[in-house]
């Protein structure tokens, strides 16, 4: 059986924490940014990770309500990937670049989504952060297509 190197999890892949039903849409594909107060220089594939807490106000949000309908709002887990692909806020005056973007935040253009099959459990952080090696293994045993 031969064994498949890959760089350290640190160099290839990040994580990101979004609360939920943010990520919920995110995994739906309806959501194609992210929506943060500053830039990110980095870009590559990202865990989604859920945050531990659920942004209730946002169910209220026709929008959203709609695309997360039917979904489980997982907490405290990665729940998929997606690829960073750049980064950039809409300029004053034009149109939001989609209907999910906020005025004035920076927007993570995201793209390749991919849902696991089973929520990880994991703890996630504020920014970008650097997944463990072991975290980075359990996502490859249920999407081992996924490469740096």
């Amino acid at each position: 059986m031969s064994t498949t190197s890959f760089p350290p999890a640190g160099d290839w892949i990040r994580g990101i924490s979004v609360k939920q039903p943010h990520a919920a849409a995110i995994l739906a594909g309806a959501k194609t940014i992210e929506n943060r107060p500053r830039a990110w220089s980095w870009r590559g594939w990202l865990l989604l990770h859920t945050s531990q807490q659920i942004d209730r106000p946002a169910l209220r949000v026709p929008l959203i309500a709609r695309t997360v309908r039917g979904r489980d709002l997982t907490t405290g887990a990665v729940i998929g990937v997606a690829r960073l692909t750049g980064c950039h806020q809409d300029p004053d005056g034009s149109l939001p670049c989609t209907e999910f973007a906020q005025p004035g935040a920076w927007h993570l253009e995201l793209s390749d989504v991919q849902a696991v099959a089973l929520p990880i459990p994991a703890r996630g952080q504020l920014g970008p952060w650097r997944p463990t090696e072991d975290l980075v293994a359990q996502v490859l045993q249920q999407l081992p297509h996924l490469r740096p």
